[in-house]
């Protein structure tokens, strides 16, 4: 079976935040001063009109506003960039459109604001509703704030709200961590970001680590979170994402399940199939706000990018096909339903033959199950996913 041309969505990089957490690895930077919003929206359109031959015809089916902080934009700069998103690539009807935000960032106006916009999804990043952890976690807003967040959104008429929270926090008990998973829950969110904290290199914490709990506590706080979330009719579709009533994050299925994407923004990246000459590119900006902004003015950052031209530097990076197995796998695997397994020739353009033996051994291991139309991990398989994985990498092909 040949490439087929996926699904398109764009993901949008708002590079600063009032604070930088000391967990945080993304490409994010202390605003000091006033954000150059204009010049910043300005360099967004320019960008995308740089990149709108990458579509290949393809409207957009979801946008998602990360950072940093994209709620410190104002509503006006929001609508600002959807107008040309939509002018520049076109939407499909029925397009999701996700922005993150932070709770100290929350007033009712801006956030009406920014549903008229065309804003129809929130990711609130709550992390925890401990005043303590929050704090450790750097943080800056407290319990109080997050629980008025939630309140804020519906009352802008929001119906589809996410919340991000972590578990495995310092010292953190399976008693405390469900408490704030509760607490999450009784907010009634249609859907839950809960993944555990993890220490990343190039953050404060890889410096000076916190003490976390040990693994016997962590698996006990999985097991119990899992339950609580299923009790209270949260649907477990990925490792760490549950939803209420088929409310799943179509930007994140179209990553998971391997579809294009393009990346706008300081240090954005985007994943983009060419059917036609049989090969799939791996892109980024450049990650520094500044030299972004740059970018657009003097336009003499150029890197050609499999015959694309990016005036904002960055560079790309061509998947081969022995990489392609693993590519897929990574981000398939992590999903409860699985994929179907047309979907494996359909996004890599490799035949099932590639990894045909590799598969049969999974299944003898009990680490993954499949008939002759979907591909999903067991539970056993969801524990062991690195072992897993392992059996794609370019070695083993």
């Amino acid at each position: 079976m040949s490439l087929q041309l996926p699904p398109l969505a764009l993901y949008v990089h708002v590079p600063w935040c009032i604070r930088k957490c000391p967990y945080c690895d993304f490409n994010s930077h202390q605003a000091n001063n006033d954000i150059p919003e204009v010049d910043y929206v300005a360099a967004l359109r320019f960008d995308l009109q740089q990149d709108q031959s990458l579509a290949q015809g393809r409207k957009l089916t979801s946008i998602f506003f990360g950072g940093g902080t994209p709620s410190m934009l104002s509503a006006q700069a929001i609508g600002q960039i959807l107008t040309d998103a939509e002018n520049i690539i076109g939407f499909e009807p029925d397009i999701e459109i996700t922005l993150e935000a932070n709770p100290g960032t929350f007033e009712q106006e801006k956030f009406s604001g920014f549903r008229a916009a065309g804003v129809n999804r929130l990711s609130i990043g709550i992390q925890s509703f401990n005043d303590q952890q929050l704090k450790l976690l750097g943080r800056v807003h407290g319990r109080d704030e997050a629980l008025r967040a939630v309140g804020v959104a519906r009352n802008a008429g929001f119906d589809n709200i996410n919340l991000d929270l972590m578990h495995g926090l310092p010292e953190q008990s399976v008693d405390a961590a469900k408490a704030d998973l509760q607490q999450a829950i009784e907010l009634a969110p249609e859907h839950l970001s809960w993944y555990q904290l993890t220490i990343e290199q190039n953050t404060a914490f890889y410096s000076a680590p916190p003490i976390l709990p040990e693994e016997e506590i962590l698996a006990d706080i999985q097991d119990a979170g899992v339950d609580l979330l299923a009790a209270a009719g949260y649907e477990q579709y990925e490792i760490s994402a549950y939803a209420r009533d088929k409310k799943f994050a179509r930007h994140n299925l179209n990553y998971w399940e391997f579809g294009d994407y393009l990346g706008i923004g300081a240090g954005a990246h985007g994943k983009i199939t060419f059917p036609a000459e049989d090969k799939i590119l791996r892109l980024w900006k450049t990650r520094l706000p500044k030299h972004y902004l740059e970018a657009t003015d003097s336009q003499k950052i150029s890197t050609n990018l499999g015959g694309h031209q990016n005036v904002f530097g960055g560079g790309s990076d061509l998947l081969l096909p022995d990489a392609l197995p693993l590519e897929f796998m990574m981000n398939a695997l992590r999903l409860n339903q699985g994929v179907t397994k047309d979907y494996f020739s359909q996004r890599t353009g490799l035949p099932f033959a590639v990894i045909e033996p590799r598969w049969r051994e999974l299944i003898a291991r009990g680490l993954v199950a499949g008939d002759q139309s979907r591909w999903v991990t067991t539970s056993l398989g969801h524990r062991f996913l690195n072992q897993v994985l392992s059996s794609f990498t370019e070695k083993n092909n």
